[in-house]
């Protein structure tokens, strides 16, 4: 089956080019002239990858991609920029896009980080095994909060980043089953990830602060020596 991108660009000349070039690599594409006509389109059928323009008409990348993940939506998004200033690239990180390439882009630069949000988002549905979370989700005796980016253990509330939040999420989809490093690490940073499992296991220890009643004495996210982790419910 083919893969379905959904593309959101208010530059004409910029949008045809992106259709061309994605429908000749086999890829189902819709375009959207801007970000309120992304909004309508992507309800309408059930995409893979989202390309967003950051500046558009009527609603930017940002709110886009804001929207979508005020709606539990976890579809792989990449931002189409041509500002280069790095305070760009992490509001839109925050807000939790996956990826970015800044304008003018080379084709085969822009190909090879769709075909790797591609396969990551893949890696991810696979380490969740299927499951469909709320919008709101239990953690152990933690509240996990996909729209607000935020974690609640009694009065604490302690604000998520976006590969924490899908460590929490793959975790929730698999209570009980131990997750190997590797698999956590495909499904999280991609399959085209070249660090070590500790970049991991300071995510994990990072995630378990704001999870777990006590982090010193993890009850919650288990290390299993040798393996990985295991979520006990």
């Amino acid at each position: 089956m083919k893969a379905r991108i959904l593309i959101a660009e208010d530059d004409a000349n910029i949008r045809l080019g992106l259709v061309a070039t994605l429908e000749s690599e086999g890829y189902a594409v819709t375009a959207a002239a801007d970000g309120a006509q992304a909004l309508k389109l992507f309800p309408q059928e059930k995409f893979d990858l989202v390309l967003l323009d950051v500046m558009m008409p009527k609603a930017s990348g940002y709110e886009v991609c804001r929207e979508l993940r005020s709606r539990g939506e976890r579809v792989p998004v990449l931002f189409l920029t041509a500002k280069g200033e790095e305070i760009d690239k992490v509001v839109g990180l925050k807000l939790g896009a996956d990826d970015y390439v800044t304008k003018p882009f080379g084709v085969h630069e822009l190909l090879a980080r769709v075909e790797a949000l591609l396969r990551r988002g893949k890696m991810a549905a696979g380490a969740g095994g299927g499951v469909a979370l709320p919008p709101v989700f239990r953690l152990g005796a933690a509240e996990i909060d996909r729209r607000k980016f935020t974690a609640r253990v009694a009065d604490r509330t302690s604000p998520l980043t976006a590969r924490e939040l899908k460590l929490a999420e793959i975790f929730a989809a698999r209570p009980g089953e131990v997750l190997s490093r590797d698999a956590l690490l495909n499904a999280v940073w991609g399959v085209d990830y070249l660090g070590t499992t500790r970049t991991l296991d300071q995510h994990v220890a990072q995630l378990r602060k704001k999870v777990e009643p006590e982090a010193d004495t993890p009850r919650t996210i288990v290390t299993v020596h040798g393996v990985g982790y295991r979520y006990d419910a």
